[in-house]
């Protein structure tokens, strides 16, 4: 038996991309899910496609950058199943643009996002965790994180922090909790070029048509880290198209 089978799984920005194919991967192991995402139609689409599949899942509106939301979350997992074995800290945006541009409400979604959003998630969910003496975060930043191209510069610098940030919760976690980082190269989601800046929302989707991986390889990735046995770790797993400079 998959050891992702009975585990209690919330997955922020689940609606759709990576976040939706990581709820129907787990949920085809067994995993019970509670999902976020602010666009209601799409997250009850998803839970309903699982739910007719025989798959355990349920849903809640949440915006990641109010702390409640993610709290309405964890509670969610605890109030009904007992207890919460993983977060997946998925949610993002890529409006990315030249600085130039001056698009400061992008840069500002995207620290309120990938940053507060990341943070809002561990707040929420370590003192469940600690309590349980148990418990895995899977933060999923980008390969952006490790490498700056124009004009990606404030998102890759919001991954960059996901990435920072989650190295400093492993180093704290201790012996009980796991602490995984999923980096996802160039992958096909309708999140790609969304809200950019023309110029950079046509070269990004020139780019997605060329070379682009499906969300379910990322997905995959997510599984494997969770499916580990206790006392494994997966720290950081960079999943990237092979065309992928």
């Amino acid at each position: 038996m998959s050891e992702i089978a009975g585990k209690v799984v919330a997955i922020t920005g689940a609606s759709s991309g990576i976040g939706a194919a990581t709820a129907t991967y787990l949920a085809e192991k067994g995993a019970r899910l509670v999902l976020g995402a602010r666009r209601e139609d799409r997250l009850n689409a998803v839970v309903d496609q699982i739910t007719a599949q025989g798959g355990s899942a349920s849903g809640a509106v949440i915006d990641v950058t109010r702390r409640e939301d993610l709290k309405l979350l964890t509670d969610m997992s605890v109030n009904r199943f007992g207890r919460l074995d993983v977060l997946v800290s998925n949610a993002g945006t890529m409006a990315v643009s030249p600085f130039d541009d001056l698009r400061q409400d992008d840069w500002d979604a995207m620290v309120a996002t990938h940053i507060t959003g990341l943070l809002n998630g561990i707040g929420a969910a370590l003192p469940v965790f600690r309590r349980q003496r148990y418990g895995q975060f899977v933060n999923v930043a980008s390969t952006a994180a490790y490498v700056v191209k124009s004009p990606q510069s404030v998102y890759a610098a919001t991954k960059a922090a996901v990435k920072v940030l989650t190295e400093g919760l492993r180093q704290e976690s201790g012996p009980d909790l796991r602490v995984t980082l999923v980096s996802p190269g160039f992958t096909n989601t309708e999140g790609v070029g969304k809200g950019a800046s023309p110029e950079a929302a046509a070269a990004m989707a020139r780019q997605r048509d060329e070379i682009a991986i499906p969300p379910s390889a990322i997905a995959s990735a997510i599984g494997f880290a969770i499916e580990q046995p206790i006392g494994v770790d997966i720290s950081e797993v960079v999943v990237r198209p092979t065309a992928q400079a």
